[in-house]
């Protein structure tokens, strides 16, 4: 039938890219064990190979500094696996392996996710290595509280069942094509998983690879995607079809002090477009952080520009 077709044929083109990846502390807690340690399993995840010469994309909580990495491929391969950087403020990493005919996982477009649409999720629960499950896109923009404390924003979540060890592991469209990073569960509910953007990712990489972690503005809100109504499309003249909704603001942060509210949407930040969360996180880059900056937002019918001063996310 055509969804088993859709299902193997994307698990078909992915799982020869997905890894299964272990974090080994040694007894004494050092990154690199003395000969007569025993090594100590700290932790078990998934992951993917995405470029044909060994860089892996995975979850900040399995690949974190302070353990060393056995990467254990397909077809058995164990390597050993070297931590270019992370990022626990979205919750991905990127991991080095060196190896011969190393298959690598095409990337999608997050973007084109609605809900409903057919996600696929293989990874490694429990140590069961390839486990397939799939399932639908329950909602879009949810928001995610990564173990740094930060919110993570426009989160995809899916009904495709999900265990510990699946953390880090692929979501795939119907096409064969990542659309996520597995990321989280919900103890106790069911139907209730989480995933990365992949187009998030595609924004955290290069900053990982350059310096091994991503230094950002800090406005501090917790945004999602909205469309917006056509009618103040066409009043105020926007050149966005969109925006970014304020959810909630943090207390002494400075969105506060500029004076950004619960309901108002951002639509452009120093005179840049924004129509969604991920064009706010571009433009909070480093060389942003302490210069003031305008911040354009819709209040109810009315459009204001605020002032605001990124801070450096800590």
């Amino acid at each position: 039938d055509a969804y088993s077709r859709a299902v193997t044929g994307a698990v078909d083109m992915v799982s020869p890219s997905v890894v299964k990846i272990e974090g080994i502390k040694s007894s004494h807690g050092q990154r690199h064990r003395q000969p007569g340690r025993r090594p100590v399993p700290h932790g078990t995840g998934s992951g993917f190979v995405f470029t044909p010469d060994g860089l892996i994309l995975t979850n900040s909580h399995v690949a974190g500094r302070g353990v060393d990495l056995r990467v254990t491929l397909p077809d058995g391969r164990q390597l050993q696996g070297d931590l270019v950087g992370d990022d626990p403020g979205t919750d991905l990493a990127v991991v080095r392996i060196g190896g011969p005919d190393l298959a690598s996982a095409a990337l999608g477009d997050s973007l084109q996710l609605r809900p409903g649409h057919l996600v696929i999720a293989i990874g490694n629960p429990y140590g069961f290595q390839h486990t397939v499950t799939a399932g639908v896109v329950s909602a879009l923009g949810r928001s995610l509280r990564a173990q740094s404390g930060r919110l993570i924003d426009n989160v995809i979540q899916t009904d495709a069942a999900l265990n510990p060890g699946n953390s880090g592991g692929p979501l795939v469209n119907s096409a064969g094509e990542v659309v996520g990073i597995n990321t989280a569960i919900i103890l106790g509910g069911q139907g209730l998983s989480f995933a990365i953007p992949i187009n998030t990712a595609k924004i955290v990489i290069p900053a990982l690879l350059k310096d091994g972690r991503v230094r950002r503005g800090y406005l501090g809100i917790a945004g999602q995607d909205v469309p917006l109504v056509r009618r103040l499309i066409r009043v105020h003249h926007l050149p966005v079809e969109s925006g970014v909704l304020v959810v909630s603001v943090e207390p002494r942060s400075p969105a506060a002090r500029a004076d950004v509210r619960d309901g108002d949407i951002i639509i452009a930040f120093r005179d840049q477009p924004v129509a969604r969360v991920d064009d706010l996180h571009r433009f909070l880059t480093q060389d942003r952080i302490g210069d003031r900056a305008s911040l354009r937002i819709l209040r109810g019918a009315h459009q204001l520009t605020l002032t605001v001063t990124p801070e450096e996310q800590l």
